[in-house]
Parts: C-alpha cells; sequence; structure tokens
C-alpha cells in the first residue's frame, strides 16, 4: 500500500492523466488533435500510467469503466475513488418515489419490473424485446440473463458465478457489456469483453446448456443479430469493439449440438475455439464501436462511435467483406446512439 505522501502525490498525477486525456479526446472531437505516438493516450497507456501510480489495488475493469466514462461524456464529474471500484451514482428524482429496492427497469410509467432480476452492484446492461415470442431478455453487467413474459422470470441464468468464474478463474475479470436473440437457433447470445456466450435457454431442470466462443481478439462492447438469413439453422451476429473494428460472426445448430445436449440431464458448459467460426471485421471506426444494429427495412447495418470523423456507418453488410468505400458521416464529438423509424423513414442519432 502506499503511504499518505505518496499516495498524495499520486493523486496529483492521476488528476493530470485525467486532464491530458479528456484535453485529447476533446481536440481528436474537434478535429484539432495531430496524432503523437509519444503523447498519445489510448487505454493501454491510460491503464498501465495507473497501475504505475498506485499499484495492483487497481483492477482493469474498474479502469475501464473510468476511462470509457470519460470517454463517452468529456464533461462527466468524476472522482479518483471511481478507479478502485466506488463509482458515483447520479442522482434521480425517480428514485425517492420508487419504494422497491430491486426495480430493475420501467415498461411504461404505470407498468414495473420489481422482482429482484440482479444483486446490489450490478447494473442492466442490455433490454432486448422479443414480440413473436412475448418475452423480454435482459443481461446485468455481472452476468446475469434473464426473460420476461408479463412480469414474470420465465427462466434465468447466472454466468457471472457458473460461467465466468469458470473460464477465467475469478469473477473479477470479465463484465458483460450487451446480448440479444438469435430468432433461428432460438438462444439468447451475449458478449463480454473476450467472450461471445450463447445459452439456450429452453433446457429444462437443471441442464444448463452453456456455450462460449473465444477467444476474440478486441473487447467487445456491442452485440445485435442480423435478420437476414433464409437458412433456418443459422444466424449472423454484429459486434463492436474498442478498436473501432466491426465483425460478422455466422454461427449454426451445428457448432453448438444443441440436438445432442437437449437430451443429456447434467449441465453443459462447452468453450468453443473461436478460429473454428467464420468471422469477418472490418475497421470502420477510429475510436471505441458503442453501438451496432441491423435495420432490415433498409438491408444495411449501422455503426456509431464517438470518432469525430467516422461517426456513424450506414451500408450494406458485405462491406465488411471488402474494401470498398463505405457511406459514413462525421459529427464533432461523435454519436453514441442511432435508431431507425421505418413510418417516418428516418434515422435519429444521440451524440
Amino acid at each position: 500500500a502506499l503511504e499518505v505522501p505518496d499516495f498524495k502525490n499520486a493523486l496529483k498525477q492521476f488528476q493530470k492523466l485525467v486532464e491530458k486525456t479528456v484535453t485529447q479526446k476533446t481536440k481528436e472531437r474537434l478535429g484539432l488533435y495531430i496524432e503523437d505516438d509519444d503523447e498519445m493516450i489510448d487505454y493501454d497507456k491510460f491503464y498501465t500510467t495507473t497501475q504505475t501510480l498506485f499499484g495492483p489495488e487497481v483492477k482493469d475493469h474498474n479502469v475501464k469503466a473510468f476511462f470509457r466514462k470519460i470517454s463517452n461524456n468529456l464533461d462527466t464529474r468524476t472522482e479518483w475513488c471511481e478507479i478502485f471500484g466506488y463509482f458515483i451514482g447520479e442522482s434521480d428524482a425517480l428514485s425517492s418515489q420508487l419504494k422497491e429496492e430491486n426495480m430493475v427497469f420501467l415498461v411504461s410509467e404505470k407498468q414495473q419490473i420489481t422482482h429482484a432480476v440482479v444483486k446490489r452492484q450490478d447494473v442492466i446492461k442490455g433490454i432486448v424485446k422479443v414480440p413473436h415470442l412475448d418475452f423480454t431478455v435482459t443481461s446485468s453487467q455481472k452476468g446475469v440473463l434473464t426473460i420476461f413474459n408479463n412480469q414474470v422470470i420465465q427462466t434465468q441464468t447466472n454466468f457471472f458465478i457458473i460461467l465466468l468464474g469458470s473460464i477465467y478463474g475469478n469473477q473479477d475479470t470479465a463484465w458483460i457489456t450487451g446480448c440479444d436473440f438469435l430468432p433461428r437457433l432460438k438462444c439468447v447470445v451475449a458478449v463480454t469483453e473476450r467472450t461471445v456466450i450463447v445459452w439456450d435457454y429452453k433446457s429444462k431442470g437443471s441442464q444448463n446448456n452453456c456455450f462460449t466462443i473465444r477467444p476474440m481478439e478486441n473487447g467487445l462492447l456491442c452485440v445485435c443479430t442480423v435478420t437476414m438469413s433464409d437458412y433456418l439453422a443459422k444466424d449472423n451476429i454484429l459486434m463492436g469493439d474498442d478498436k473501432g473494428y466491426v465483425h460478422l460472426l455466422t454461427v449454426t445448430s451445428d457448432h453448438f449440438g444443441l440436438k445432442q445436449c437437449k437430451g443429456k440431464k447434467e449441465s453443459q458448459l462447452q468453450v468453443l475455439d473461436s478460429r473454428t467460426f467464420n468471422i469477418v471485421k472490418r475497421k470502420l471506426h477510429d475510436d471505441w464501436v458503442v453501438k451496432v444494429k441491423y435495420i432490415s427495412d433498409l438491408n444495411c447495418f449501422g455503426s456509431c462511435s464517438s470518432d469525430s470523423i467516422h461517426s456513424f456507418v450506414l451500408d450494406d453488410i458485405k462491406r465488411l467483406e471488402d474494401n470498398l468505400p463505405v457511406k459514413e458521416f462525421s459529427v464533432p464529438r461523435g454519436v453514441n446512439a442511432f435508431t431507425y423509424c421505418g413510418k417516418a423513414k428516418v434515422i435519429v442519432t444521440g451524440g
């Protein structure tokens, strides 16, 4: 542990590092920053410097969350304690009106889901509605995947305990960053920073068919399903990572042997080599890809980033397999969210 004088000095150095990073990000988004390898602060340099200042007490996932916070919102308020896992909660006027401690999200102003989906110090990272099956899938940061139907939990699994802990050896090394539903295979897909998870939620009783595809080259930040295949046993998955790449992963029932696993009684946990899968990728952004989405009405995919130059990309999914120019536009400070309205035939973006 650091002595008090050394710790105070480390705090001052850390504050300078944060200010320098924010200044750099601001200039990048304004298109004013000239890249210099010696001065450039990416996540690896930020993490190395932070660990040098504070030692092994700081964990990779806490530093990554802090770096992500200041990168996505340059004006956000931060405290040094956040790199040790003590994050500042934003004030919410609605929270004082809610009496249920385990309230996770609102379906509408009048209807609340109040089941204890996740434990304290965990947060929901993804909510996906599956209209044709009339249920909703949620994923929590620490690995709880849940399926709701009419406010009732149909089924739930905790990858934080039974899966991630088994793969990585502890419970502090991977967070779930997003989820979606695979309509052809009828499974739930989720991604962590280095792993793709496929959960056969239809398994009964103690049987729990879990599959992980790893390792992935970069940190995965978002995921969505591509609903374009006519082949009944194949799904395509879009993923964005922390290096600006968009990935297209193709999965089939043969990869997971779902029919064979259904006849077994014991819980299934299988780790699959990512090199055996058909994965194509292309670098479309110079910063984190914060959202990907396939828009079936347009037969295109969209991806967005806080990158000020390559902020939003909208094009045919075939562009991931070649080097032809893509349709894109730039927005100062980038794009953090977008959606498509079929009735108005417009795409709305948010920075």
